[in-house]
């Protein structure tokens, strides 16, 4: 009966051992019984559930929970009210779900506070709640719900496949009892009951893992390299320092289900004989690390962390390491000189850290993701997560879908899937309306990829192909209104500033670079003397620049730097040769190249624009239409902005 009242066979596992785990999780032999009370399978009261992960508390979700406080109160119900991470549907915001018993759980969108009373009403006193506000009911858990569709079945929903998100908005995100009942942390003690470092390894590279952090090295393989490695005393690290704009899928996966990803990392630890761990994590992420030094915290209680695990004789210590958020300390020997208290600069490589890393000792890192898909591949067997995927890139990838599309949010899809099925059929395409023009993957160190490959697989080697790489997994989507030189001068101007400075290709190459792209986007009034010589120089040798940043410099971060600008150049060379040569930006965006004048015929003397143009470049009189002074002009575009008869109009 012990053997699967958690959804996993601990067959195997000392009976002594698996009596304290059990006992320890659910207080009593009648382990089935607590577990399913623990799922929520059919709970004897009615439970509230609230997104309140960063990203749903920034859309309003603390007043949503405080709405919900108040609504059992004044109602004199018998129901929990439960915080949960995010379930990845960002642009639904703030999400609310709701659990009778006996009834399916059924999920509410954008559930502002002064919305909460109608939905709960709706559940409660069976009225109906408007359709813009119902998302879908869980598939398991009771009665469903009629005319109301599954949240599976939801196109957000439909063709994701969630290893790594599967708990993330569905579980208390601090409760160790919870993520025990529903499996959790059972892997880890088969692993170090039941197998040898040496086969855990093995699974994990038969698995055909590889680092979800952007370099996508085999992940077993370097646990191999750091096994083999004879030392006194070796390392695991976590990488959380999540860097790249647009993405947030480390924060969320920690902020919502971090016991996962600490149970990843302590089969990791087992894998290497590592005795102790450091989870890297930026400041600027306080949800998370409250959450994480809870499950940190019950997991010791639990007798998951300690010496002599459950009998073992295997020992393990986890450390938190806030970072102050530089974007080079994502880089692996930057990381570890942060952790060792020196300014996070990288360091030549070989040696590697697998060999000589932390306090130079052997030393594995690996980013949340991978940490978090172990458990599920030692759960599986590693056949399991090889069955999905391509030929060179198995299992699933989790990306921050953002930008311009109409479903924003945190998408795990099969490797393999093309971009065009996550844009448009997860995505539900471009917001307002407008063309699709590029997808920016992999961040600052990756590509755009134009509309000619949206339907381009989704794996290590096809981006390749394109110019660009997985990355971390941020994926911003572009409309026709994107102007692509401005994307790639943004990204330059974001890898310059993020530069630790210590070798010369990436401290000055990056900023020579930025003042080209600079250059390229501004109006001929900005130019003196022979500023215009100067920018016709720095563009011819923009591409050589490139490559030269690309082969000299010292670490990843230097060596993909120019990747936005070589892969828009190649894709967009026709809007680089609009701004060169025709001194206009054909999506309208680089507003310094605008001309802005006014239509005499539109304008009503209103006065808004005169008083709001910060060069008092516009003239006009109360009631007469008003003039702009072009050599005035610095195009901030503040009269377009403030006009309300839309009089003001750009070129």
């Amino acid at each position: 009966m012990e053997n699967d009242i958690i959804g996993t066979n601990l067959s195997g596992i000392p009976a002594s051992a698996r009596k304290a785990f059990l006992t320890r999780a659910f207080g009593s032999e009648d382990y089935a019984a607590k577990a399913a009370a623990l799922r929520r399978e059919d709970p004897s009261r009615a439970v509230i559930y609230v997104g309140a992960g960063t990203c749903g508390l920034a859309a309003g979700a603390a007043k949503t929970l405080e709405a919900a406080r108040k609504y059992i109160k004044d109602n004199r119900l018998e129901a929990d009210v439960l915080e949960v991470g995010c379930i990845g549907y960002c642009a639904a915001e703030p999400l609310l779900d709701v659990q009778l018993p006996g009834q399916a759980r059924v999920s509410f969108q954008r559930a502002a506070g002064d919305a909460t009373p109608a939905l709960l009403d709706s559940v409660f006193k069976d009225k109906a709640p408007k359709k813009e506000h119902l998302l879908g009911q869980f598939e398991d858990g009771g009665k469903k719900w009629p005319k109301v569709p599954l949240l599976s079945e939801h196109p957000f929903f439909a063709k994701q496949l969630r290893f790594v998100l599967k708990h993330v908005g569905i579980v208390d995100p601090l409760s160790i009892q919870e993520h025990i009942a529903r499996g959790g942390y059972s892997a880890f003690l088969k692993v170090i009951h039941t197998m040898t470092p040496a086969q855990v390894c093995d699974a994990v590279e038969a698995s055909g893992l590889r680092g979800r952090g952007g370099g996508g090295f085999p992940t077993g393989k370097k646990w191999k390299i750091a096994l083999a490695s004879d030392a006194d005393q070796k390392y695991i690290v976590c990488n959380a320092d999540e860097g790249d704009p647009g993405a947030f899928m480390d924060r969320s996966v920690i902020e919502g289900d971090p016991h996962r990803v600490l149970e990843g990392i302590a089969i990791g630890a087992y894998a290497i004989h590592a005795g102790k761990a450091y989870v890297y994590i930026r400041a600027e992420y306080p949800l998370a690390i409250k959450n994480l030094k809870k499950a940190i915290e019950e997991a010791k209680a639990y007798g998951l962390l300690g010496e002599n695990i459950y009998g073992s004789g295997f020992d393990l210590d986890v450390i938190i390491k806030m970072g102050a958020g530089a974007f080079v300390c994502g880089e692996e020997t930057a990381l570890m000189n942060s952790i060792e208290g020196r300014r996070g600069m990288p360091k030549p490589r070989p040696p590697y850290p697998a060999v000589k890393g932390l306090f130079g000792k052997p030393t594995v890192i690996n980013n949340v993701e991978t940490f978090a898909n172990v458990p599920e591949i030692m759960s599986r067997g590693p056949e399991a997560f090889a069955a999905i995927g391509t030929k060179g890139s198995k299992g699933t990838k989790v990306f921050a879908l953002s930008g311009k599309v109409n479903r924003t949010g945190l998408v795990e899809i099969p490797m393999g899937t093309s971009l065009k099925e996550i844009v448009f059929d997860i995505g539900g395409g471009i917001e307002n309306g407008l063309g699709f023009k590029a997808v920016q993957i992999g961040g600052p160190s990756g590509g755009c990829i134009p509309e000619s490959h949206i339907g381009i697989q989704v794996d290590y080697e096809s981006l390749k192909t394109v110019g660009a790489m997985m990355g971390s997994g941020g994926l911003v989507v572009m409309d026709e209104k994107t102007c692509m030189v401005d994307v790639a001068k943004f990204f330059m101007d974001f890898i310059k500033r993020e530069s630790c400075g210590k070798c010369i290709p990436c401290r000055e190459g990056t900023l020579r670079m930025l003042e080209i792209l600079k250059a390229i986007t501004r109006h001929r009034r900005s130019e003196k003397e022979a500023d215009a010589l100067a920018r016709f120089s720095g563009i011819m040798n923009l591409e050589n620049l490139s490559q030269v940043i690309r082969e000299t410099s010292l670490c990843g971060l230097g060596q993909t730097a120019p990747n936005p600008v070589l892969s828009t150049l190649r894709w967009f060379r026709d809007e680089y040769e609009a701004h060169i040569f025709e001194r206009r930006c054909p999506a309208g965006a680089c507003t310094e190249m605008l001309e802005f004048s006014i239509d005499a015929e539109k304008c009503k003397g209103c006065t808004l624009c005169m008083k709001g143009c910060p060069t008092q470049a516009i003239v006009g009189k109360p009631k007469v239409p008003h003039y702009i002074i072009a050599e005035k002009c610095i195009s901030c575009g503040s009269c377009r902005t403030v006009c309300k008869f839309k009089a003001v109009s750009a070129a």
